[in-house]
């Protein structure tokens, strides 16, 4: 089973436009914080403690995030006493079916509820069953739905689908629930050719504009959802539905950013957890800023470990002895495609942007490389087609030129969840020489990217925190240790955070690590889901 493109963040390229990892502010330019300004917070978000001028990293007492009363309120009861009606879905051994949620939990209005994609495939059998297993394979904007029917209720492992029923559901404005959109096809199309390596004023001026066009369209095309679809919100959601579906506690298994999800439901509810697996996972207490030099690291990493691989084998078209100089002879490359972009058989040409984003596609997954070998073989002979596919491929550009909505919910929810990196262009200037000590090849490219929220509305409605869940059920965290997109560290800082938390290590390359390919990872997690096993503390995996 597949898992890369779980995780965007701002670091990635522009068309990744809220890009997990960049927080986002509310004003053309100019961030929160400023003297007399308010901001408002996500439910249960606590006032976090003041920072000393100039420090950049999140404070190792940045404020909890604080639990939510258990008894539920009487005005979200019709909402938790709701039963899905399921039909089948058209897709073989899957139901259907729709919850409705507030738009606004602090203010329910009927005439302005949601309505929530949901999917389920039974358990199979044999054996006694043990509820509902939830899913959500991250994003953010990945479609639950989708993941389910597509890989998860047929290619978990068997005894996990014996004896649960698999569901996932797409979270509020993703995919086939209410789903944000900002741009036309077309629109789509010049926003992800947009350079974000601006080399004067006038690059600089256009890349802002892109920024402010994409943040105006989503404003203009999505209205009040705009608001409301924090990762707080989603986990609340998660507890309707639960409710809504018989369970006392939630079992669920969350990837890259269903990590944050299901680490934010923890908080917020852990009277009301049960099995949580959260996999590749994210660190909630760090800034945007720090998210996304961290998660630039990491890719350099994942690039460290492609090159080193490319040359010693006779495809490799970066030469075959020296890593170093294969990562130099591709920072050239991506370079020159900046002044001269190769034709590609279509009328969309292979920009610096597209080419890096598809270099960055197949860092996320070791099963791409020779993909990539491939593409970059005859992108350095003039074709660019195999690298504009891989490009495609993570944006979910169709090849009718239509895109998806992973790109545009990935923003939603990323900028109303966490305060930008950088509040104007000449903040993310002077960052550049950190994110290109982080990354000689993609560190320029990801400063820049991280403007992205800067020019968005509303204003954000989170900040950094930890994650502490007292009094939850034993928490199951996973970290590969090369992971590009979420870094270990970070997988580290959850598990440290997480009052019940048991780390499980996996050596190894690409984004998340259950059923990947590991014995020792799935049947440790196998263990867990079914018996309620976890490792033991320094538990690794290779």
């Amino acid at each position: 089973m597949d898992t890369r493109r779980l995780l965007r963040t701002g670091g990635v390229a522009l068309a990744t436009a809220a890009l997990l990892l960049s927080g986002c502010s509310g004003s053309d330019g100019d961030g929160p914080g400023e003297p007399g300004e308010e901001k408002r917070r996500g439910p249960g978000v606590s006032e976090p403690p003041a920072r000393s001028p100039g420090d950049d990293r999140a404070a190792p007492t940045a404020a909890p995030l604080e639990p939510l009363p258990e008894e539920i309120p009487a005005e979200l009861k019709p909402y938790y006493g709701q039963k899905p009606d399921w039909k089948d879905c058209g897709v073989s051994g899957f139901q259907c079916a729709k919850l409705r949620v507030p738009l606004d939990y602090a203010a329910p209005d009927a005439d302005e509820d949601l309505e929530l994609a949901v999917t389920r495939k039974k358990a199979t059998g044999p054996g006694e069953r043990l509820g509902t297993l939830h899913v959500n394979p991250g994003g953010p904007g990945g479609s639950a739905v989708d993941y389910v029917q597509l890989a998860a209720g047929v290619g978990y492992p068997a005894p996990v689908r014996a004896r649960y029923d698999i569901v996932g559901m797409d979270p509020r404005g993703v995919a086939r629930s209410e789903p944000v959109e900002c741009l036309a096809d077309e629109e789509m199309d010049a926003y992800t050719q947009t350079d974000v390596t601006p080399d004067d004023q006038g690059e600089t001026e256009e890349l802002v504009e892109a920024f402010k066009k994409f943040a105006e369209g989503c404003e203009k095309r999505a209205g009040e959802l705009l608001g409301h679809v924090s990762t707080a919100e989603a986990a609340r959601d998660l507890d309707v539905l639960r409710a809504a579906l018989g369970d006392d506690r939630l079992t669920y298994v969350g990837a890259s950013y269903g990590t944050y999800l299901g680490a934010t439901y923890a908080g917020l509810f852990p009277s009301r957890v049960g099995r949580l697996v959260l996999d590749g996972a994210m660190d909630p207490s760090l800034t945007s800023e720090e998210l996304n030099r961290d998660q630039t690291a990491g890719f350099d990493t994942a690039l460290t470990a492609f090159l080193a691989d490319c040359v010693e084998r006779r495809d490799c078209p970066l030469g075959t002895e020296d890593p170093e100089d294969a990562g130099r002879k591709l920072g050239d490359f991506l370079k020159r495609l900046d002044s001269r972009p190769l034709e590609t058989g279509q009328e969309r040409e292979l920009t610096e942007s597209l080419g890096t984003i598809g270099v960055l596609n197949a860092m996320y997954t070791e099963y791409y490389w020779p993909k990539l070998r491939s593409a970059l073989t005859s992108a350095l002979d003039g074709d660019g087609a195999e690298l504009l596919a891989l490009a495609d491929d993570y944006y979910e550009r169709d090849p009718d030129g239509s895109y998806g909505n992973i790109m545009y919910a990935n923003a939603a929810v990323n900028c109303i969840d966490l305060p930008p990196p950088f509040s104007s262009p000449a903040e993310a200037k002077r960052a550049v020489a950190d994110f290109r000590e982080a990354s000689p090849v993609f560190g320029r490219s990801f400063a820049w990217s991280a403007l992205n929220c800067t020019y968005w509305e509303p204003r954000p409605t989170g900040e950094p925190h930890r994650i502490e869940a007292e009094g939850a059920a034993p928490i199951l965290v996973l970290g590969t240790t090369r992971d590009p997109a979420t870094p270990y560290k970070w997988a580290e800082g959850l598990a440290a955070q997480l009052s019940s938390a048991t780390l499980l290590t996996y050596e190894g390359d690409g984004h998340t690590a259950y059923v990947r390919g590991s014995d020792c990872v799935d049947s440790a997690v196998n263990a867990y889901l079914l018996r309620g096993k976890v490792p033991e503390k320094g538990a690794k995996c290779t």
